[in-house]
Order: C-alpha cells, then structure tokens, then sequence
C-alpha cells in the first residue's frame, strides 16, 4: 500500500481530487492538516471526501452574490450573522462541508458572538451559496446537515434549491425573499459586472431592490 502526505497532493486551479474511504478520523485529521489559511474547499459524505481548488473568477462571483445578499438583508432591515466558508460537519450524519458564503437569517440570534460551532447543538446556516457546479457528494452533505436553502450559480445562472423531505428541489423562488425574482435579479447584475464592474453592479442591484420594496 502506497501512503501518500497531503502536501504531496497538487490541486490545480478549477480542479478537484476525490478520496474514497477516509473515515470520519482521517477526515477530521486531513482538515487538521489542511488548516485553516488555505485556498481548497472540502466536502465530505460517507467516507468520501473531495478537495477542490476555485477558480479566481470563482472567487470574484461568490463575493458578488454574497454582496448582493447583504445589500437585499440591508434594505428589509433583516439581521443576519455571516460565517463564509466555515467548515460544517456533523459526525453523526457523516457529513462535512465548507460553503462559498453562508447566512444565519431566521436563527441569526442564536449565532451572535459564537465563533465556535457545534451542529449537534447549533443549527446549520439558513442559506448558502455555491459557486460553480455543485457535486453530489457536495449536495449530500448539505442535505444531511439540513441547510434549507442552497444556492447554486454557474454559467452565469442562479439555481435555488429547497429542501423537501430531506431532498432538494428546484425552485423559482427564494424562500428567503420570496417578493423578489432572486434568480433574475442576480444573473442580470453578474453580468453586469463583467462590463461595468462590481461597485457599479452592486450600485444599480441596490437601487433595483429599493423600488421594488417602494412598489
């Protein structure tokens, strides 16, 4: 048996290693090694594990759409608490992730001042946003941590997920802001940004938001 060190593993950019079974111990001393200063993302369900190198524009697009949902709680006046890209996992349910951004929104009171987290006692993020294809190992970790509301944008479209009965289903509305055509209104700005850039994108998605709530 060849054993291999995880500085010894290359993740080129855009790209993703997958490693089948790795425990929940191995899994846990990966993330260890890994730190958490670090560029990758992991997802992991059921002993399989998949690290993931983004892209820059990657990087530029999830801040765009974490900006926008910022803007969107801002103008309603909705508190909410923002925990980024930090790693979620639950032993029991064999499940780890590491979102693009996330959002507390409807339990953002539970979170204030934690920077420590436990989802055998805290709840998982309200929203979350992923930014590229999302796996099925990914997908499976999200369902299994309950996060109810997954966003998914790539190739310049948004796809909100919901989730039914333990599965996610597509939906046309964001149940976070179900008055607003979410999915419209962050395909439009994105891509606006590629030509005018993001603080005019992100200017003219506020003003767009305001005369919706004056309507």
């Amino acid at each position: 048996m060849v054993t291999l060190q995880l500085k010894q593993l290359s993740v080129p950019l855009g790209q993703r290693i997958i490693l089948t079974d790795v425990n929940w111990s191995k899994f846990d001393n990966i993330l260890q090694e890994l730190g958490e200063k670090r560029a990758t993302r992991v997802a992991y369900y059921h002993n399989q594990l998949e690290i993931r190198m983004p892209l820059p524009e990657h990087e530029f697009d999830k801040e765009l759409i974490g900006d926008m949902v910022k803007i969107l709680l801002e103008e309603l006046e909705v508190d909410r608490e923002c925990y980024g890209s930090t790693t979620f996992k639950r032993q029991d349910m064999a499940a780890g992730i590491e979102p693009d951004n996330c959002f507390y929104i409807q339990n953002h009171r539970l979170m204030i001042g934690k920077r420590r987290l436990d989802l055998t006692v805290d709840p998982p993020p309200d929203l979350a946003i992923e930014v590229d294809v999302t796996s099925k190992t990914q997908l499976s970790a999200y369902a299994a941590l309950g996060v109810p509301e997954l966003w998914q944008f790539s190739q310049g479209t948004l796809k909100i997920n919901v989730l039914q009965a333990g599965d996610y289903v597509e939906s046309s509305l964001s149940p976070t802001f179900e008055n607003f055509p979410i999915i419209e209104g962050v395909s439009q700005f994105v891509q606006m940004s590629l030509t005018q850039g993001s603080s005019a994108a992100l200017r003219a998605f506020r003003k767009w938001i305001r005369e919706r709530i004056e309507r």
